[in-house]
């Protein structure tokens, strides 16, 4: 079973990768998917942050291969093997359910992202396992602090603005914890960095001086937590 993880973590690699043009792809929530219309959710970022997607892909294929070709076996690399075939299986159908019903595409990246994270933990220090599974967790992460504050706001349960600085916040706070465990995955550091410049920058026009409060000190937070990691004996 365990020579089967290698191969799997390189197909789900290549089926996720390929998602968005087997479930005819996806330009985020659509306002009539929820009871209450939101204009512009305050959470969501700038349109062309998502493009992080295609290093994403490319990253982890490419890990995956190395993976594969020289590692099937390393347990080093086999530890994170299977948290991560368990974010990337979800990530496969993930679209598809996002297409269908936002509520259940919200509850499904919260298991993604958490699987995610689970193999950050445990990749191994190779720059090859790491920086890849790294900027892919950091990024997951944000997407889905992002759905959950657009189901938030669109099913009434907060409103946009309120939605938007309790996820950014939540999201800062959790990545410090990960940071924390692992000062090593700046790559998480970058994906998580890319999103809040995309909330900014969504945030200019019209000026959501909040919002852009909760990102700079969460900017700020990221940049502190490896400094003050290391510094301890």
């Amino acid at each position: 079973m365990t020579r089967l993880l290698a191969p799997l973590t390189l197909l789900l690699s290549a089926s996720f990768a390929l998602s968005p043009m087997m479930s005819g792809g996806f330009a985020g929530f659509r306002s009539t998917q929820f009871p209450v219309v939101q204009a512009h959710a305050a959470v969501q970022p700038v349109g062309w942050a998502f493009a992080i997607w295609g290093p994403v892909f490319l990253g982890l294929l490419l890990s995956a291969g190395w993976g594969l070709l020289r590692h099937q076996l390393d347990p080093h690399w086999q530890a994170m093997r299977a948290p991560l075939i368990a974010s990337l299986g979800i990530g496969t159908v993930w679209i598809w359910a996002a297409n269908f019903q936002p509520l259940l595409a919200s509850v499904l990246i919260l298991f993604m992202a958490a699987s995610a994270i689970e193999a950050l933990l445990r990749a191994p220090r190779s720059c090859v396992a790491l920086w890849p599974v790294a900027l892919y967790a950091g990024w997951v992460t944000s997407v889905a602090c992002v759905a959950v504050g657009v189901v938030l706001g669109g099913y009434g349960v907060l409103g946009s603005q309120g939605a938007a600085l309790l996820l950014l916040s939540a999201l800062g706070g959790l990545a410090a914890v990960v940071l924390w465990q692992r000062p090593g995955g700046l790559a998480f550091a970058g994906g998580v960095a890319w999103a809040y410049t995309g909330v900014i920058v969504a945030n200019l026009d019209p000026l959501n001086p909040a919002v852009l409060m909760v990102c700079t000190a969460a900017l700020l937070l990221l940049a502190a937590v490896p400094v003050v990691r290391r510094a301890q004996p």
